[in-house]
């Protein structure tokens, strides 16, 4: 049935529809499920005779007839040729009992040979029990065997590379496993690492804009105080190396005027102090001409 079924598939569904309605066809329709149906001891069931089914059962019919009737043939042939063989097979055993080889009297251990002879033939496939024929289907076999032989080592050799292929898998798919468990092992790390980088950003953001208002804040305060692009850090470095010079080459003069502050503020106590400075200076004067008069003397 499987084979009828295919077999309509196969088939133009375009000329099945072309006389779908034909009364011709569903007559041969009704008969030939009425003669499968009979054959198989059932009853034809009812259904709606459609354009379509009537189309996909006149092609199965079609196409059942046709593989039918070529069974019939192939059949008629296989009777003919056994007709044929049993004839040619007594022809034989009459020409056998003619020269004294009929099977009753031949040995057994000859029949069993016999037997074994044409159970072999019919295993070659070969139709005669010359050496010959033997021969060349042994050598016939022996190459199918080679063949055979070589498709296995070669189906050997694809399932040793398949199987190395399938251990490396193995082991690949071993170690995949391996970091995935890592990897789910990592993700509460990574997602409390996550949280605190989206606090901090957060805060980050916060100050951010925090930073941009103080910005705004300095800038506009700056334009109150009239700063310009002039006012830059190089000229500010500038005026600070100027101050410096200015205070080395003041510092002398403020020593002096802080000397001049340790004088009292009486004229008369000025005086007494310049004259007491002077005499101190004497002193000092005479005590160096002493130390150099003593060192002149010892030298001599």
């Amino acid at each position: 049935m499987s084979d009828l079924i295919s077999g309509v598939d196969n088939m133009s569904v375009t000329e099945a529809k072309s006389g779908g309605n034909d009364a011709g066809r569903i007559a041969e329709v009704k008969a030939w499920l009425t003669s499968q149906f009979d054959a198989a001891g059932k009853d034809v069931p009812e259904f709606e005779y459609t354009p379509r089914s009537i189309a996909h059962l006149y092609n199965l019919a079609t196409a059942s007839q046709a593989k039918t009737q070529a069974a019939n043939i192939v059949a008629n042939d296989f009777r003919q040729k056994t007709v044929e063989y049993r004839a040619q097979a007594a022809r034989i055993r009459e020409i056998l009992e003619n020269v004294g080889l009929a099977q009753e009297s031949l040995p057994s251990n000859v029949v069993s040979s016999a037997q074994v002879l044409a159970n072999v033939a019919n295993f070659l496939n070969i139709r005669d029990t010359e050496l010959s024929s033997f021969l060349v289907a042994m050598g016939d076999l022996s190459l199918r065997k080679t063949g055979v032989e070589e498709k296995r080592a070669k189906v050997q050799k694809e399932s040793k590379i398949l199987l190395d292929y399938t251990r490396k898998a193995i082991a690949r798919l071993t170690y995949l496993k391996r970091t995935l468990a890592q990897l789910e092992d990592d993700v509460p790390p990574c997602e409390a690492q996550m949280e605190n980088w989206k606090t901090n950003l957060a805060v980050m953001a916060s100050k951010e804009r925090q930073y941009l208002q103080q910005y705004s804040n300095y800038k506009a305060l700056l334009n109150r105080v009239g700063y310009t692009q002039d006012i830059s850090h190089g000229m500010l470095v500038e005026m600070a190396e100027h101050r410096q010079d200015l205070e080395k080459k003041t510092k002398p003069i403020m020593d002096t005027l802080r000397s001049y502050q340790d004088l009292p503020p009486d004229k008369a106590l000025a005086t007494l102090a310049i004259e007491d400075k002077k005499r101190q200076y004497a002193a000092a004067e005479k005590y160096l001409e002493d130390v150099l008069q003593s060192a002149l003397a010892t030298t001599d």
